[in-house]
């Protein structure tokens, strides 16, 4: 949802009447994960994706019967591998995905702005209602009062670790039934990758993070070089010494931290910051020389073994990697697998399944 809100609002200013197609569930090898979203307009515009292309079209036709007659409708696309090429599936996997007119998105119009001010907001929908749960706040309905609590009260969990995903509940809320399934789905505010050294290599890594959908924040201490010519795809820049900076700003277990400076001036005094630090990804730029000093300076300021195994130094997957695109791509790879758990090796020599879980 967070790839088309801008769409979205556009139409609701316009007064243009729509259906978004979430992907709820998915199993086997499906193209795209839970939360992926389309949306068509009663004219026939499209937003987004929800497969890649693999079943598009038939969606499409939901949507817009969708936005027609105002009513909402669950489709699964995709049952054996046998039978996965005839619905249009041909990755061979299995999505269900609900299409929802925008008559039964409740408080839309809230929701859009959180998202696109990213303010932490969830939605909790059934087939022809939904819920919207922000911290301390609860709107619409699910049918039953005793199970928009229950909905609320597991809503407001996953929103909290920013999950999205399907919950089973009973008529009335009972926790161990599951006579209703409940789609909820968390808008947090995106992951922040922040990026020490404004150089070239700065910029490229800035603007592979925004593609991943990252905040980017570039710091350095030095303002002619930290300049929006420089990087134009940062959202912030930075000008103070970047360990001064790293213990002032907010790092959470989502956070990456790529540190490009390579000078030891800059980048052990920023590794003692970030290595006590919950950030998911740490990385540091430099030959294995390079990398060999700072492990040395880094023990002798007193960080301990299991702090400097966190470290990805020299940062980055082995790709041959020589421009600093190609070499922003390979800190990308790395920063996927990790979070995604993948080997980095090709897929050809492998068999293991394609989407981690």
């Amino acid at each position: 949802m967070r790839d088309i809100v801008d769409g979205l609002t556009a139409w609701r200013a316009a007064g243009v009447a729509f259906a978004v197609a979430t992907v709820v569930r998915t199993w086997r090898s499906a193209p795209r994960q839970p939360g992926a979203a389309m949306a068509v307009s009663a004219d026939g515009e499209v937003l987004g994706s929800i497969s890649g292309g693999c079943v598009e079209g038939a969606v499409y036709e939901l949507c817009l019967l969708s936005a027609e007659t105002g009513k909402a409708v669950t489709q699964t696309y995709g049952v054996t591998d046998d039978d996965a090429f005839e619905v249009g599936l041909t990755c061979g996997g299995t999505i269900e995905v609900l299409v929802q007119p925008d008559v039964a998105l409740t408080e839309l119009d809230e929701v859009l702005a959180a998202i696109r001010g990213g303010q932490p907001v969830a939605t909790a929908s059934v087939e022809d209602a939904q819920l919207v749960v922000w911290p301390g706040r609860v709107a619409g309905s699910l049918g039953n009062p005793d199970l928009d609590r229950a909905a609320a009260q597991q809503a407001a969990g996953m929103l909290a670790t920013g999950s999205t995903g399907t919950i089973h509940l009973g008529a009335h809320g009972e926790q161990r039934r599951d006579e209703v399934s409940v789609f909820v789905q968390s808008y947090v505010p995106p992951p922040r990758m922040i990026v020490f050294g404004a150089i070239d290599h700065a910029a490229a890594v800035a603007r592979i993070g925004r593609f991943l959908g990252y905040h980017v924040t570039v710091c350095d201490a030095r303002p002619v070089f930290t300049t929006r010519k420089r990087f134009p795809d940062a959202d912030d820049l930075v000008v103070q010494w970047p360990h001064k900076y790293l213990e002032s700003t907010a790092v959470d277990e989502r956070t990456v931290l790529c540190v490009l400076t390579h000078d030891p001036k800059f980048d052990v005094p920023l590794l003692e910051v970030a290595l006590r630090t919950p950030a998911r990804y740490i990385g540091a730029m430099g030959s294995r020389r390079t990398h060999e000093d700072r492990l040395r300076r880094l023990r002798e300021a007193g960080v301990d073994e299991a702090a400097l195994a966190r470290l990805s130094s020299p940062i980055g997957l082995d790709l041959g990697a020589r421009t600093p695109e190609e070499t922003a791509v390979a800190i990308a790879a790395e920063i996927i697998a990790q979070a995604w758990g993948g080997s980095g090796r090709r897929l050809t020599g492998l068999e293991t399944p394609i989407h981690h879980p």
